[in-house]
């Protein structure tokens, strides 16, 4: 693993960072002044993802190699991957392609983990396996089969198309008797609370969620018992207000709690980002950077958290930031990435903030730094 160290930190470490890190997270240049936030970037379960991978192709070097999806929500991290020579197992689509694997090959499951019947899949043509599942993924897990198990249908705030809630979605039936409802957001959770009191009807209700509840879930027998979980990256904040509303609509039709379960799933790591983030908007800024592969929820939640305080610009890599006048950046409400054309990066004294989601590497973070410190035409501090 030592060889496996010195591999990962090659391509993902930065001394620039953990030298401001050591100093406060403050660098300080001319009339620029950029602020990190305490806890950002890589988080340890997609260090472990990584490590495990890289540790692979060592241990196997002439085997195939195959990662199912992702090894995390960033480009430059998953180019890294593919060039170890590890093969998606995915196609396009998205659709598995297991019908060619064999006993020598192996196959790598990403921190999000993976579908139960995926698994038994690649299993039954005798592949090795690499499992880099989260703990803190796998503790949900438990909650949805425990509630499986005591016929409690699980209630999941995350999205629907996310590897991490289709894995979990996938053990929330437990060994055949348990039911989930797959929940985004506030306005839908209200719907379901209308449900819950007797408002609404099941043809509507079904309608409502197609393609996000369990095979023969019918809402008039598996909202009786219900139990909160979440895509371990959902915003807390969200989250909570999911699990308070509902807990109060099954309260106020049942006169008690009985029916109602709750487990605190949120990741440690994406919380303290958040809270990291929330302390940092406290200061006076005049934007905020976020570093990270668009389809991070956890970063995309940093820079919704962003967006509501000060001039906010979601960007995957610093060639995002293509002058003064230039950014391409990914707007939250257009879902894709658009170019903005303005004076982004004013002339005037600057307070910039940075973060970054858990599947962000360090050597990105220097390399956005350096490149706000260039467009601003200032010196590169000896730190």
């Amino acid at each position: 693993m030592s060889g496996v160290q010195e591999q990962v930190e090659h391509h993902y470490h930065s001394r620039l960072v953990e030298r401001l890190r050591a100093k406060g997270s403050v660098l300080h240049t001319g009339r620029t002044a950029i602020r990190l936030a305490r806890q950002f970037g890589f988080c340890y379960g997609v260090e472990r993802a990584i490590d495990l991978a890289y540790a692979a192709r060592k241990v196997f070097p002439e085997a195939r190699l195959f990662l199912i999806g992702e090894i995390s929500h960033n480009p430059e991290v998953n180019a890294q991957i593919v060039a170890l020579g590890i093969q998606n197992l995915l196609d396009a689509a998205g659709r598995p392609k297991v019908d060619d694997l064999g006993a020598e090959d192996v196959v790598i499951v990403p921190a999000f983990g993976a579908e139960v019947s995926l698994l038994e899949e690649i299993k039954g043509h005798g592949c090795r396996i690499v499992d880099t599942t989260c703990g803190d993924v796998m503790s949900v897990w438990k909650r949805v089969r425990q509630n499986a198990g005591e016929e409690v249908t699980s209630i999941i705030h995350g999205k629907a198309s996310h590897e991490e809630t289709r894995a979990t979605a996938s053990r929330a039936i437990g060994a055949g008797n348990g039911h989930y409802l797959i929940v985004l957001d506030l306005a839908e959770t209200q719907y379901i609370c209308d449900y819950i009191l007797g408002q609404g009807n099941r043809k509507g209700f079904l309608k409502e969620f197609a393609g996000r509840f369990s095979g023969g879930f019918d809402p008039n027998l598996h909202l009786r018992r219900i139990g909160v979980a979440n895509q371990t990256t959902m915003l807390r904040a969200e989250t909570e207000e999911v699990q308070r509303m509902l807990k109060e609509a099954v309260t106020q039709r049942d006169g008690s709690e009985e029916n109602f379960r709750l487990f605190d799933t949120i990741c440690g790591a994406t919380q303290e980002r958040q809270d990291a983030l929330r302390d940092l908007l406290e200061r006076p800024l005049n934007l905020l950077l976020v570093v990270g592969g668009y389809n991070s929820s956890n970063t995309t939640h940093l820079a919704e958290m962003g967006e509501q305080k000060i001039p906010t610009w979601f960007i995957c890599n610093q060639e995002c930031m293509e002058s003064r006048d230039r950014i391409r950046h990914f707007d939250l409400h257009q879902k894709c990435e658009i170019l903005t054309e303005e004076r982004w990066l004013p002339d005037h004294d600057l307070q910039i903030a940075i973060t970054a989601g858990a599947s962000c590497p360090n050597n990105l973070i220097e390399e956005v730094i350096l490149r706000v410190l260039a467009l601003r035409g200032e010196k590169i501090p000896m730190i």
